[in-house]
């Protein structure tokens, strides 16, 4: 049966959730503004990844947007005016929202259904797996804006396209569809518009159907070993390996292989 949060402000209902299968499907939801993210909607947003990805029963998230956007970015207009302190002081809030993602044991699929630029380029690169729409619109968008790489752009870019693609995308700011976002690299999965949702949460439902432990593991793994030292790296494997063939979930994944049926993980 499918769930939904109640919006933290009454009439407010800019971050909808919906679980399903294991699947939870996250919306933002200010379509007139192509879903740009004023502070109380990144909050929302943020405290939503946290419960879900505390939630036992999910398994996989997918991130989309109402509307023509997916995310236009920060909501730009909120900001002017202010001095640096008074800024610095309102975007601690939106860095640590952002790492949020980093950091959840739960795999993020991003839906790109249309515009993504500044911060809602940064929360499509910190999904695991991008689908998009052929005719949606990619920016940094930051170089336009007298504005810094944010997010951790500047590494997490680089990780998934490359240094120089990244440094393309960031310095000319230039606007690429999705077909080239996913010629790049950028987008794993192209798909027509009526199939996006539903393709993106099919593949989220396969997700969502191996080990627990196994997808925050490797999620753990793909995020610290990126770039670490290969010793260590081998090292920390070896103790996960130890770790996992003693775990419920290798025992319940032998079981299920000689009775010939599909696991059944807790």
């Amino acid at each position: 049966m499918a769930e939904e949060t109640t919006p933290a402000r009454p009439g407010e209902d800019w971050v909808l959730v919906d679980v399903e299968d294991r699947v939870a499907t996250v919306t933002l939801n200010r379509p007139d503004r192509l879903n740009a993210l004023p502070p109380e909607m990144r909050a929302d947003l943020w405290r939503s990844f946290t419960e879900l990805d505390a939630d036992p029963d999910v398994r996989a998230i997918v991130l989309t947007g109402a509307g023509r956007g997916f995310c236009v970015g920060s909501d730009r207009g909120r900001l002017s005016g202010y001095t640096a302190d008074e800024v610095d002081r309102r975007l601690r809030d939106q860095e640590h929202g952002s790492e949020t993602i980093l950091f959840l044991g739960t795999p993020v699929v991003a839906a790109v259904n249309g515009a993504v630029a500044g911060l809602g380029f940064a929360i499509a690169v910190m999904a695991d797996v991008r689908f998009s729409v052929p005719a949606a619109k990619w920016t940094t968008s930051f170089a336009r804006l007298g504005l810094c790489a944010e997010a951790g752009l500047s590494q997490l870019l680089p990780r998934l396209v490359g240094h120089g693609w990244a440094s393309d995308l960031l310095l000319s700011a230039r606007v690429l569809d999705g077909a080239e976002a996913s010629r790049i690299g950028l987008v794993q999965y192209l798909v027509e518009p009526d199939e996006l949702l539903p393709a993106a949460q099919a593949y989220a439902g396969g997700i969502a159907a191996n080990s627990p432990w196994s997808l925050r593991t490797i999620r753990q793994q793909l995020r610290d070993d990126a770039d670490g030292d290969l010793d260590e790296v081998l090292a920390r494997t070896k103790r996960k390996v130890v770790e996992s063939i003693a775990g419920d979930d290798f025992a319940e994944a032998q079981r299920a292989m000689a009775e010939r049926r599909e696991p059944r993980f807790t």
